[in-house]
């Protein structure tokens, strides 16, 4: 190989190198920073840029996406002196890549340790009970000291998550017989307000029972002083006409009535079977003076009945 080829040679790969260090093309979703002699002058965009040889250089290759940051898990004490194990993760963004790259020497682990600090912080001014049901809350605030601090870096965080937030193992054997205690404390609660309830329909239904009872006890005495009523006022009127009957007819005609009732009440009597014996009073004669009044009455079929022999006066003392 000559001499003239050796340099033709050196030309060539000095050109490639110059190329090399001025072309340059950044992917999509990147952004790179230039320095000149080592200090920043400006910064390149996705896509080719052009540098100029041997005097700018690339300085920091940065992510503009978002970007998903895992924090660690840790052990946190609550304000009522009970452990928690935390973890959860951070969103954010460089905004502006200048800052991201030379505000903060290392931003993935200055956002890591800046989270851990502030959820122990946060969570340590609550309780347990706050700190299991207020996980919204603890995100909220999580995610506002995060983005505050993080704004001189030139990095926006957009949300800040906890995935686990879990006492130790014994206090959950605890809350886990609590919250048994209390589902069967309020069962009970239900089951006695069912009762309640259900006595107090029992209640009312036989006090509607007694209600409708008594109602019906008294329509019921009602229509019976209705029927007594009605059944005095047709003797009475039975009375009255049989005193009319007796005004018109005499002694006799009343003398008849009676005979008849007392032949029909006899009847009755001696037609009881369970009766062996009958006993005749001893008025039987007087009955039989009224049955002959009565038959001589009506044989005269309403004319005016015989004159009965005068009763013997009575005997005078000796």
């Amino acid at each position: 190989m000559t001499g003239l080829q050796i340099v033709l040679l050196a030309l060539i790969l000095l050109a490639l190198v110059t190329a090399a260090r001025g072309i340059r093309t950044v992917p999509q979703g990147q952004v790179w920073t230039v320095e000149r002699f080592g200090a920043f002058i400006r910064l390149l965009q996705p896509g080719l840029n052009f540098l100029i040889p041997f005097v700018d250089a690339v300085g920091h290759k940065l992510n503009v996406q978002e970007v998903v940051l895992d924090i660690p898990e840790q052990s946190v004490i609550t304000k009522d002196n009970a452990t928690v194990v935390v973890d959860g993760i951070v969103y954010y963004r460089v905004m502006d890549p200048a800052k991201a790259a030379y505000q903060v020497q290392n931003l993935q682990q200055a956002l890591n340790a800046l989270a851990m600090t502030n959820i122990r912080a946060v969570i340590g001014e609550m309780d347990l009970d706050s700190t299991l049901s207020s996980r919204e809350r603890i995100n909220s605030s999580l995610m506002a000291i995060l983005d505050g601090a993080t704004d001189p870096w030139g990095v926006k965080v957009s949300r800040v998550e906890l995935r686990k937030v879990e006492p130790p193992e014994n206090l959950i054997r605890a809350m886990n017989l609590q919250m048994t205690a209390e589902r069967e404390r309020r069962a009970t609660v239900m089951r006695a307000d069912g009762d309640r309830a259900a006595a107090i329909q029992r209640a009312e239904g036989e006090k509607q029972a007694l209600v409708l009872q008594a109602e019906g006890r008294q329509q019921a005495a009602m229509r019976d002083a209705e029927a007594r009523e009605r059944l005095a006022e047709a003797e009475a009127k039975a009375t009255h006409m049989v005193a009319e009957a007796a005004a018109g007819a005499g002694a006799d005609a009343l003398r008849y009535f009676i005979a008849d009732k007392y032949v029909k009440a006899f009847e009755a009597l001696a037609a009881n079977p369970s009766s062996k014996l009958v006993v005749v009073p001893m008025e039987a004669a007087a009955l039989a003076g009224g049955i002959t009044q009565a038959m001589e009455l009506l044989r005269h079929n309403g004319t005016s009945p015989p004159a009965l022999p005068p009763a013997p006066p009575p005997a005078t003392p000796r």
